[in-house]
């Protein structure tokens, strides 16, 4: 964050947070009681699939003092959490003692605060969820207990039954290595989302639980989480019985995702040799590449987005002129074209040398497109 109303002091507490605290933290700003000064930050803090979201309050007149902190209104009872057992884990590391040795020049110190505050948070939680009066959930805690990174969550309401959320980290894999020249910042991962109802009467056979696939936002570059057909739950599994036969089966999914990059490589390869070398392209994970075309002395782009199902899903095109443009001076472009000849057991020179056969003549359709569109303006 720069700006010159947030005093340097504070400006280095965000900017270390947000750059290098391992998950992703959104932040935003300001006041609407005080518009002129930027010392209010509202924090989304990931946990267990969902944000928690707390204010941290500087004071601009007294930059050096530890900022407050302010979490939801359905978390009254972790305020009385950390009063009463916040030193659990040892002063070193209770948010407490990072308030009361509070240094402005350290720029750690707010990430720092903000992860012993978190740490404490999935204790009150893990705390909550044990004291459930629920004989299947206290099953199901103790059975996946030995799983590291889980994370649990109690949900009530007025006007909504108890739930409890569990995040489930799935598979050990490190799906940052898998991928040659991978721009990730932070770690890739894949959760399972298990929500409990909470009953306390012992049925005989308990309802499946809700269950969803998550995966962190960037790997949808590389495999897409809604692609993924979640194995049945039968009646009487426990999540113990459930999770080998899903971990078993997305680890070869990511596996073959991994190989299906190669296999875009060599169709955006194949398209160099027809099209000349590509304007730009995606070297990573080969989804997209843009080429130079021309129908007589009409140029135009060919841009190709290549799905992560590709080659049972052909690439989708669009036509760029480098010629016409419309009202707003923007470059005119094709509508995406999809009704090409295709066929995923073709070589990849077979793919890319019908496409050009069909661009020779869509070309003469997308000219007079674009002379229409000219003329109108």
């Amino acid at each position: 964050m720069s700006s010159e109303n947030v005093h340097p002091f504070i400006a280095a507490q965000l900017n270390y947070l947000v750059t290098h605290f391992p998950l992703s933290i959104k932040m935003w700003s300001g006041s609407k009681y005080y518009p002129g000064t930027l010392d209010r930050f509202t924090l989304a803090i990931p946990y267990c699939l969902d944000f928690l979201k707390w204010d941290i309050i500087f004071d601009a007149e007294s930059p050096f003092s530890a900022p407050d902190v302010i979490f939801g209104p359905e978390d009254e009872t972790f305020n009385l959490f950390l009063l009463m057992d916040g030193d659990g884990e040892g002063y070193l590391k209770s948010p407490k003692n990072c308030f009361s040795d509070w240094n402005s020049k350290d720029p750690t110190r707010l990430m720092i605060l903000v992860q012993q505050l978190r740490d404490q948070y999935k204790s009150y939680q893990n705390r909550r969820v044990g004291e459930v009066d629920d004989d299947r959930l206290k099953f199901e805690v103790g059975t996946m207990l030995p799983r590291e990174g889980i994370e649990m969550h109690t949900v009530s309401g007025v006007e909504k039954p108890e739930e409890v959320k569990f995040a489930i980290p799935l598979m050990d894999m490190d799906i940052n290595k898998m991928v040659p020249g991978c721009p990730w910042r932070l770690p890739q991962k894949i959760y399972l989302q298990v929500i409990y109802p909470v009953g306390k009467k012992v049925v005989s056979t308990p309802s499946a639980p809700r269950v969803k696939l998550f995966s962190t936002s960037e790997l949808k570059a590389l495999f897409l989480i809604e692609d993924v057909k979640l194995p049945v739950w039968v009646d009487g599994m426990c999540m113990a019985e459930y999770l080998p036969h899903l971990e078993e089966s997305l680890a070869k999914q990511v596996s073959e995702a991994v190989i299906s990059i190669d296999v875009r490589r060599q169709f955006i390869e194949a398209l160099a040799v027809v099209f000349g070398r590509p304007l730009e392209a995606d070297s990573v994970f080969c989804r997209r590449a843009t080429f130079l075309a021309c129908s007589g002395v009409f140029t135009f782009m060919v841009h190709f987005l290549i799905s992560t199902q590709f080659p049972r899903q052909h690439p989708i095109l669009i036509l760029q002129s480098s010629q016409h443009f419309n009202s707003q001076g923007a470059p005119i472009k094709s509508h995406h074209l999809v009704d090409y000849p295709w066929s995923p057991r073709w070589e990849p020179s077979l793919m890319a040398a019908r496409i050009f056969e069909y661009l020779v003549d869509e070309a003469l359709n997308f000219k007079r497109y674009c002379n229409e569109v000219h003329l109108q303006h």
